[in-house]
Order: C-alpha cells, then structure tokens, then sequence
C-alpha cells in the first residue's frame, strides 16, 4: 500500500488548496525530466491547475518525481507515467464538465448561443459523491432508505443563456471542495496504488513496469463504465500482481498474464469471464511455486 509519506503529502496539499495558493507560480519541472518530455509535463501541469489550483499540480510534480532518473524507467515509460497520471488526477465529474462547458463561453468571448446543450446521465451516488462525506453519508442513507442510490438523473450543462452560464460558474466554483469530497479520496487512494504497483513491479519484475503502467487506461470517465473499469482494475492487481510482487504466486511473466486478463474483459458487473480467466492463469502456475 501506498506509504505515510505519500498519505502526507496529499493531506498536504488538500489543505493548501482550502487555504489557497493563487499567488504561487506554477510548479517547475524536475531536474532530471527529459528535455523532450518538458512540453508534456508543462501542459499536464497547466490542465491540473485549470482543474484544481497550483498545490494540485504540485502534488502531480512530487509524484512524478520518484521515477524520474529511477533506474528502469526510461523516457518512454516516464511519459506514459506522466501522461496517464495527468489524466487520472483530472477525472471527470460533474464539476469537471461544467468547467470545460463554461470554458466554452471564455473562448467565445460571451455566451455561446449556439452551442449544443451537453446532457449527461449521472446515478445519483455518483452526484453526492461530489461533496464531502461529512455532507455526502447522510444523503446516501437517506437514498439506500428509499432504494435511490442506483436512480439515474439527467443534467444537462448549458451555456445558451445567462441562467444557464451562472449556473455552470457555481458549479464549477465546487472545485475548491473537490478535494474534500468521497470521489477524490477514492481517486488519491487509486492513483496511489497504481503508482506504488508501479513501484513494485521496477523492483520485483522490471519487465513488467509498462503493463502496469497500462493498466490505468482501464478507468475511464464516469458512470457504469468508469465502475467497471475500477473493478476489473482491482481484481486484475488483487489477483495477479500483488500476489506476484509479494512472492504468494511465481508468475514467470506477468506484463503476459495482465494481457490475458485485460483481452477477457467484458461488460459484465459479475466479471464472470475475467475471474475465470484470472483463475486459469493462476491456476497454470506449478503448485510447488506457490
């Protein structure tokens, strides 16, 4: 699991966040950062501080900063590190969409008439899972008393009107509670794992790093696909990669096995076909290895 010092860090930089950091300049790039990877990394930094503040792409920097010049990463898998990090740290959510939405209206210059209305299907968890859980648990029991959690909502994010514009800023003014809210605590503890699964495999199987690194484009988005994707997830690290880095399961090459399970992936809430596969790859391993 991820350690203290990375836990602190995160605590860290959620509370500068609250406090505010605007006057800050925006983070630098390591030392050690490959010259052609610059461009990247500055724009990652730009799209994180246009997501959450300074002290959120701060926090991206230090992160990325413990594979940079590491021994087995070479520049392609720390751009994919870089790259997908990026992309996880600026998960979609509701906030997110009016952002990119009321974006629409800045680079208009005003309103953008013309515009088509974005209608997004949201479960009701998903919507609470927004605040923070001091706020969110209360509503959610009340939904499990009367069966809604699973209960789908349109909303639609509109930049056609003034109404419609002021709403969208106070929705994207949500951005500042974000880091307290269920879904961001989810998300700092997956990114978390992935980068110390990442870890794991550069000391345990090197050859393996890039697979895992990977894995991260499993989870996309929101809704029904973005659960699935955090599902499979977990039973494909759960299932073959802690086992093989904690020495419980003797897999000779696991970036093959990983692809195996990944190719057995199906829509399916049971994940019927990807705990079969996992279990024959497991289950090809000698009973004297394990």
């Amino acid at each position: 699991m991820p350690d203290d010092d990375s836990l602190l860090a995160s605590l860290r930089y959620l509370f500068a966040d609250i406090i505010g950091d605007e006057d800050e300049g925006p983070p630098v790039l390591p030392e050690a950062c490959p010259d052609h990877l610059g461009p990247a990394v500055t724009e990652a930094i730009h799209l994180l501080i246009a997501y959450q503040s300074t002290s959120y792409a701060q926090l991206y920097i230090d992160r990325l900063k413990r594979f940079v010049g590491r021994r087995g990463v070479d520049d392609a898998l720390l751009a994919d590190i870089a790259r997908l990090m990026a992309e996880r740290m600026a998960y979609e959510d509701a906030i997110r969409i009016a952002q990119l939405k009321l974006g629409e209206v800045n680079a208009a210059g005003g309103l953008a008439a013309r515009s088509a209305d974005d209608v997004k299907r949201f479960r009701l968890d998903e919507l609470i899972d927004a605040l923070p859980a001091v706020v969110a648990d209360p509503i959610l029991a009340v939904l499990d008393r009367f069966g809604w959690r699973r209960r789908r909502v349109s909303i639609r994010f509109s930049a056609n009107n003034r109404f419609s514009v002021r709403r969208l800023r106070i929705e994207a003014g949500l951005k500042r509670w974000r880091l307290f809210s269920v879904r961001y605590a989810k998300e700092r503890v997956w990114v978390e794992r992935w980068l110390h699964m990442i870890d794991r495999s550069l000391t345990k199987q090197p050859a393996a790093a890039s697979a895992v690194v990977q894995t991260a484009t499993m989870i996309q988005g929101y809704g029904d696909p973005y659960r699935q994707g955090i599902a499979d997830w977990h039973a494909i690290i759960d299932g073959l990669a802690k086992p093989t880095f904690d020495g419980a399961l003797a897999l000779p090459d696991l970036a093959v096995a990983i692809a195996e399970a990944r190719a057995a992936i199906m829509p399916d809430p049971r994940q019927a076909a990807l705990k079969r596969k996992i279990a024959e790859i497991r289950a090809r391993v000698p009973a004297a290895a394990l």
